[in-house]
């Protein structure tokens, strides 16, 4: 009998290295293993959240805040209500005076129906707000049965064109990315879950920071990852890079928030929590705020160069495995490069207004650089970076081992 060739076209299935794919999912077991047994002891005690909270309330016995509709909008902004130059004269006090005024129409409460007329903020004033938009007002109780309660304004209601974005958002995403996108979208809601009812509230009940980090990340790429991308050994490799990119993220964190010695109070905000909750750690705080905000990226690039590996061996059945590994990181340098302008133009977009003041501040460069406000910028940025730019070489190498030696043609 002769020895036939056959040449089939169609599809190719990438075989798989049995004993590295038997390593792989046994970690991922016990990382799984470890996150369910982390998020029951990390869980918050919910007596302690619930008396920050009444302590938050900043609202007096008998104040509401009711909805109302702006009848129409007075703007009497002088142009220069304060003199920076002047005397004991602040810095921005400018813009703090409410120098404009609504009329607004009260949709709910006592004196539903009836017209208030309150001061807004110079900057409410000039943003755009018009009859017909919705703000809500603070209503002060009467001091006794013959006066009248007080109103001031609070806020803008901006529900509406959020919504609007948000369903825009949803349609395009489920137009262009179709069932992943929609599968993307209930990863996000499931993350935004595990945030807002796991993370948060163990923060607050005074658990470590670094903990809470990597619990809550693990916990949240475990669900995103299988889900928008289904569950195979792909998505497994790139779940196993990105568990170790986060590992790195936050030990990479800790020792530059401890090297550097920041105190997590670099913006008001944490001021604010700290009069509140005073007795938490704000550096563990600042760790955890550092591994979230590096995840999504981290996300992206693990699955970027577990699919590049296995395109690669299905496009290169004969490739050994260290050609392998040299061609998935010359895709992995490329897209490091642009990740990294991303996560730096990032936080510079989000702290452009700091950038601004500290710019007009006649101080040195590395003054300015070193201060606790961009110092945090920095190391988040750099720490993100750096488990980042790891977690490519490591997660084309996981790659890399459980994929088998040749590629084989797929069964019709």
């Amino acid at each position: 009998m002769g020895h036939g060739h056959s040449h089939r076209s169609g599809p190719v299935r990438v075989p798989l290295a049995r004993g590295s794919i038997g390593v792989l999912l046994g970690f991922l077991v016990l990382c799984a293993i470890a996150t369910v047994v982390g998020v029951v002891a990390l869980w918050p005690d919910a007596g302690k959240v619930d008396a920050l909270r009444e302590k938050a309330q900043f609202s007096a016995p008998g104040v509401q805040f009711l909805d109302a509709t702006v009848r129409s909008l007075e703007t009497t902004c002088p142009e220069q209500a304060a003199q920076p130059d002047q005397p004991g004269a602040v810095p921005g006090a400018a813009d703090r005076p409410s120098c404009g005024s609504i009329v607004a129409v009260l949709d709910e409460g006592p004196e539903r129906g009836r017209e208030q007329t309150v001061g807004v903020p110079t900057a409410v004033a000039q943003s755009g707000l018009a009859a017909g938009d919705q703000v809500r007002l603070v209503r002060l109780p009467p001091a006794n049965a013959d006066a009248e309660a007080a109103y001031s304004f609070d806020d803008v209601i901006r529900g509406k064109p959020l919504w609007i974005l948000w369903i825009g958002f949803v349609v395009v995403v489920a137009a262009v990315a179709r069932l992943r996108g929609i599968l993307a979208l209930v990863s996000l809601g499931f993350a935004g879950f595990v945030l807002l009812k796991f993370m948060l509230p163990a923060l607050l009940s005074g658990s470590s920071g670094m903990a809470v980090s990597l619990v809550g990340s693990a916990a949240i790429m475990f669900v995103v990852l299988y889900l928008a991308h289904g569950p195979s050994a792909r998505t497994s490799a790139a779940l196993a890079g990105t568990l170790l990119g986060v590992g790195v993220t936050a030990l990479v964190g800790q020792l530059a928030i401890n090297g550097a010695s920041l105190s997590g109070f670099g913006d008001e905000d944490a001021a604010m929590l700290s009069a509140f909750a005073g007795s938490l750690s704000f550096q563990g705080i600042y760790t955890c705020a550092l591994v979230v905000a590096g995840l999504g990226v981290l996300n992206d690039v693990t699955i970027t160069q577990a699919s590049a590996v296995w395109e690669l061996r299905e496009a290169g059945p004969g490739l050994t495995r260290r050609q392998l590994f040299s061609s998935g990181m010359r895709i992995g340098r490329d897209h490091i490069a642009s990740t990294i302008y991303t996560i730096v133009f990032a936080y510079a977009g989000s702290a452009l207004a700091i950038l601004m003041l500290l710019s007009l501040y006649d101080r040195p460069v590395f003054d300015v650089l070193t201060s606790e406000t961009i110092a945090e910028e920095i190391v988040r940025t750099l720490a993100s970076g750096i488990g980042l730019v790891l977690a490519v070489p490591i997660t084309t190498a996981i790659a890399v081992a459980t994929v088998g030696g040749r590629s084989v043609p797929a069964r019709s």
